[in-house]
């Protein structure tokens, strides 16, 4: 139950942040969320299932009406800046991390792209 009610929250505040409305017109640009996570894909692989379940029961479909820039650090703290810095040469729309050393990096990267912390 606290995965569902968190996958919830997190999806809310990412829409939110992104500026998404629901419409049933198609939209005439895909928004583009920036992922950065700290571990590796299969430490946070729940949580990854998790939100895009979330994604999938607001009407959303990975690369087709949304777009999820995935970049892992592999808990490699150097790596962040890098990350942080590609997500935002990408152009997402709002770059949502896993914690407080992640956050700062994206901080660093960008003051203008909205971030969103797990």
């Amino acid at each position: 139950m606290k995965k569902v009610a968190w996958s919830s929250i997190l999806v809310v505040a990412v829409l939110l942040a992104v500026g998404v409305t629901a419409d049933a017109q198609q939209p005439t640009k895909i928004p583009r969320i920036g992922f950065l996570i700290g571990t590796s894909p299969t430490a946070n692989a729940a949580r990854v299932e998790a939100f895009r379940q979330g994604l999938r029961e607001l009407g959303y479909v990975e690369w087709k009406t949304i777009v999820i820039e995935w970049r892992y650090a592999e808990g490699k703290l150097d790596r962040f800046p890098a990350l942080a810095a590609e997500l935002v040469r990408l152009k997402v729309d709002v770059i949502i991390t896993s914690g407080p050393s992640v956050t700062r990096a994206a901080k660093e990267a960008t003051v203008t792209i909205p971030i969103v912390m797990t």
